[in-house]
């Protein structure tokens, strides 16, 4: 279950940042939230 947690919120930070890139703010800063939150701890050394 946290591979699947992880690679979903890796897709949605990848997918944030890409948004943001091309001028749709909300929507990027929205999935990057999601994706940060989603992501378990360990994946960022925390």
């Amino acid at each position: 279950m946290g591979i699947l947690l992880t690679i979903l919120g890796i897709i949605l930070l990848i997918v944030g940042v890409l948004g943001v890139v091309r001028g749709q703010l909300l929507w990027g800063i929205i999935a990057i939230v999601l994706g940060l939150f989603l992501t378990p701890g360990y994946f960022f050394g925390i």
